[in-house]
């Protein structure tokens, strides 16, 4: 690039620091910090429980909740928790293998059923089940599918399937080819 030895130099000294920084980087996020993601995932499935089953135990002693009848609302968001929030939550971990196509799958299924499911029927506990039974069964079908050369399982996808997952990857810094 220019500038000589020195320059040359400066530039490794300043490579190495910047990769250096990246793996301290990874070392802090792996501990604590999947830790509270996770903790914020179970939290979360708590709330939106209560939320599509008893909102008014969460929000009525509040004369909002009570004079704008917000007890559906908030049953909606409820069952929507899982899209928002759960899943979300879980994904921020970074996990990788099989994990991290379960909750691929999840993230795009959650939505789905959240968005169908209101037509077949108005209980928003059923809808609930029905998103958690879609995260158990993509957790199901990625371990069963699960194989060890992920490569070769990623060449017999078809191209959107391929451009849907590494949408879902975006930020993660595949983009910039800082994660392989």
């Amino acid at each position: 690039g220019g500038g000589g030895e020195e320059a040359d130099a400066v530039r490794k000294s300043i490579d190495k620091k910047e990769k250096s920084l990246l793996v301290e980087r990874r070392a802090v996020f792996r501990g604590w910090l999947k830790n509270v993601f996770l903790g914020q995932a179970v939290l979360s499935l708590g709330l939106s429980w209560v939320m599509v089953s008893n909102p008014a135990a969460l929000f009525g002693g509040q004369d909002w909740f009570n004079t704008n009848n917000l007890d559906v609302s908030i049953r909606v968001l409820g069952f929507w928790w899982w899209w928002l929030f759960i899943v979300p939550s879980l994904r921020s971990r970074r996990p990788k293998g099989f994990e991290k196509k379960a909750l691929d799958l999840a993230f795009l299924g959650t939505p789905l059923v959240s968005l169908v499911m209101p037509a077949v029927t108005k209980d928003t506990e059923l809808i609930w089940f029905a998103n958690l039974a879609v995260c158990v069964a993509s957790y199901g079908f990625a371990f069963l599918t699960d194989s060890d050369d992920d490569q070769d399982s990623e060449k017999n996808q078809p191209e959107w399937l391929k451009f849907v997952y590494k949408s879902l990857d975006f930020g993660s810094g595949r983009e910039r080819g800082a994660r392989k």
